[in-house]
C-alpha cells in the first residue's frame, strides 16, 4: 500500500509551475507550490477537512505561512513543508529531499558552512577509546554506531552528549554535537539531531543488555569496548537488527520466521526463505512471524505467506483512487517506465485503468468491479495449528494491510502493542518540486472502510497485549510460552 511511487516527468506540469517558480525558489514559493498540489490531488485531503474542520485547517496554514517567511534556507524550509502536512495525518505524507546536482545549489561546501558554528565536542577518539578502557562500569559512554554515523557518547557533568566521530552525512562533521542525553529528578529525555540539524526530543531511552541503545525511534549499538551481553539478548540482537527475513528453529514444536520489511525489494527474499522452509514450517505445530519495526512497502510481498496460515476466505476492502490528471499520469508511468517492470499484461491494466480514470476526473474511482475482494485457497494446512504475530507501534501501512488479512485466520493472534494507524489513505506518489530541490510525497487513494472501519491514527490492537513489564527482548520467549501451551 506504501510503495507505489513514481515521479511525474511531464511536459504539462513543467509549463504550468517552472516558469512561475524556476527563478525564485524560497519557502514561500514552494509552500505555495506544495499547498496548491496537495489541495487537488491529495486523496485524503477532504476526508482530513471532515474530520478537523475548515477552521482548524485555516489556523494551520497561518501558523505555517508565518513560519516559512522566516525560514531562510532550503533546510530550514523543509521541516516547516512537513509540519504543515501532518496536519493531514501522521503517515502517508513526505518532503524529500532530491540530490543536487548544480553547484550553486546544496553542495557539500553549502551544508558544511551552514552548520560550521554547531556545538562541537572536540574529544580525540584515541584518548577516548584509553578512557573507555579504563571503565570499570558499563553505561551510556563509549562508541556507537547508528547508519550512517559512528558517534562517540561521553559524560560531561550531569549530561552524556553525542559527539560525531565518523559522518556519512554531507551535513555532520567530526566534533559536532549530535545529541544530549539528559538527567534530572530520576528520569531521563534526550534530544536527537536529525541530517537537516533539527531536534528530536524523546523521554524514552533504554539500555538493552550492554551494547543497544534506544532513543525514541534511533536504535544504536555500540562498536566499543566490545561487551559480552547475556545469551538472552542474543536472539533479540540478531532479530532486530535484521535487514533480511530468516527463519529458525527454536524448538521441536516451533519456528520463528523474522520479515524486516514488506519493501518490494524484499518479495523475492521472503518467497525465497517460505520455498526453503516450506515443508518444515508445514510440519511443525506452531509459527511465530515478527514484523516489529516495520517499513510499509508492497501487498505482494507477503503474498506468500496467508497460503500457510489459511483457514477460510479472506475479505479485503478496496480502495477508491481520486482521478486527477496529475494522479492519472502514474498509470502512464507503469507502461512508459522500465523500473517498474509491468509485462504485458499488467500494461494492458494499466492502460485500461487509465482510461477509466481520464473519464471521470475529479472523482474517487474503484477500479475493481465490487466493494470487497475474495481470496480464496485450495488446501488448510493441518499445520501450523498456531501462528503468533508479533507487532508494535512501528507497524504501518501494508504491515496493517497483512495483519488484516492475516488475523482472518483462525490460527493467527497477534502479540505486542498497537499498531501506527497509517492504512486509510495510502498509495502513496513522489512528485518533484518545480525547482527540483525535494519530492512531495502524497496519496493517491482512500479506504472503503471509511467511515465505517478506519485504522489511520488508531490503529490495529494486539490480541495479547505485551505491557511494558515484559522486555522487549523477551517478547519472542513469551509468544512461545503462549503458543506451547505453558
Amino acid at each position: 500500500m506504501k510503495n507505489l511511487k513514481a515521479v511525474l516527468i511531464s511536459s504539462l506540469l513543467t509549463l504550468t509551475t517552472t516558469s512561475v517558480y524556476a527563478q525564485n525558489c524560497d519557502c514561500t514559493k514552494n509552500f505555495e507550490w506544495v499547498k496548491k498540489t496537495f489541495e487537488t490531488n491529495d486523496a485524503g485531503f477532504e476526508y482530513a477537512l471532515k474530520q478537523k474542520s475548515n477552521q482548524a485547517y485555516e489556523a494551520h496554514n497561518k501558523t505555517i505561512s508565518e513560519k516559512v517567511k522566516s525560514a531562510k534556507t532550503f533546510s530550514e524550509c523543509t521541516p516547516v513543508l512537513y509540519e504543515w502536512l501532518t496536519f493531514f495525518r501522521s503517515g502517508h505524507v513526505a518532503i524529500r529531499p532530491l540530490k543536487q546536482e548544480s553547484p550553486k545549489q546544496n553542495t557539500p561546501e553549502k551544508s558544511n558552512n551552514e552548520f560550521a558554528n554547531w556545538e562541537t565536542l572536540p574529544v580525540e577518539t584515541q584518548d577516548f577509546k584509553k578512557y573507555l578502557d579504563k571503565k570499570k562500569t558499563s553505561d551510556y559512554e563509549g562508541i556507537w554506531y547508528t547508519e550512517p554515523y559512528t558517534i562517540g557518547i561521553k559524560k560531561k557533568g550531569d549530561q552524556y552528549v553525542g559527539f560525531i566521530i565518523e559522518s556519512g552525512a554531507e551535513t555532520w562533521t567530526k566534533g559536532q554535537v549530535k545529541l544530549k542525553l539528559n538527567s534530572s529528578g530520576g528520569k531521563m529525555s534526550s534530544v536527537y539531531y536529525m541530517r537537516d540539524h533539527s531536534g528530536v526530543e524523546s523521554s524514552e531511552i533504554t539500555l538493552t543488555g550492554k551494547n543497544h541503545l534506544q532513543i525514541g525511534d534511533f536504535s544504536l549499538s555500540r562498536v566499543y569496548p566490545k561487551m559480552e551481553d547475556d545469551p538472552k539478548y542474543t536472539q533479540y540482537f540478531k532479530s532486530i537488527s535484521a535487514i533480511e527475513p530468516y527463519i529458525e528453529k527454536l524448538n521441536e514444536t516451533t519456528f520463528y520466521l523474522r520479515i524486516p520489511s514488506f519493501q518490494a525489494s524484499q518479495k523475492k527474499k521472503i518467497d525465497s526463505v517460505i520455498a526453503a522452509n516450506k515443508d518444515k514450517i508445514l510440519s511443525t505445530e506452531n509459527l511465530i512471524i515478527d514484523i516489529r519495526n516495520g517499513t510499509g512497502g508492497s501487498d505482494a510481498s507477503y503474498n506468500s505467506i496467508l497460503p500457510l496460515i489459511y483457514t477460510q476466505p479472506i475479505r479485503t476492502v478496496g480502495v477508491e483512487y481520486l482521478s486527477t490528471k496529475l494522479n492519472n499520469q502514474r498509470m502512464l508511468d507503469f507502461i512508459n517506465k522500465p523500473e517498474y517492470g509491468f509485462n504485458e499484461e499488467n500494461k494492458k491494466w494499466a492502460k485500461a485503468s487509465f482510461d477509466i480514470l481520464e473519464k471521470q476526473q475529479g472523482k474517487f474511482v474503484n477500479l475493481n468491479d465490487n466493494v470487497v475482494s475474495i481470496t480464496k485457497y485450495d488446501t488448510i494446512h493441518p499445520y501450523p495449528k498456531n501462528v503468533g504475530i508479533i507487532i508494535n507501534q512501528r507497524n504501518g501501512s501494508t504491515d496493517e494491510q497483512f495483519l488484516l488479512a492475516a488475523k482472518q485466520s483462525r490460527k493467527v493472534k497477534l502479540f505486542g502493542t498497537t499498531t501506527f494507524g497509517v492504512l486509510d489513505v495510502s498509495n502513496m506518489y513522489y512528485v518533484p518540486s518545480p525547482c527540483k530541490e525535494f519530492e512531495l510525497g502524497y496519496s493517491l487513494s482512500r479506504s472503503m472502510r471509511i467511515p465505517d472501519f478506519t485504522i489511520d491514527a488508531k490503529g490495529l490492537q494486539p490480541d495479547f497485549y505485551l505491557d511494558r513489564s515484559i522486555p522487549v527482548y523477551e517478547w519472542t520467549e513469551y509468544v512461545n510460552w503462549v503458543l506451547n501451551g505453558k
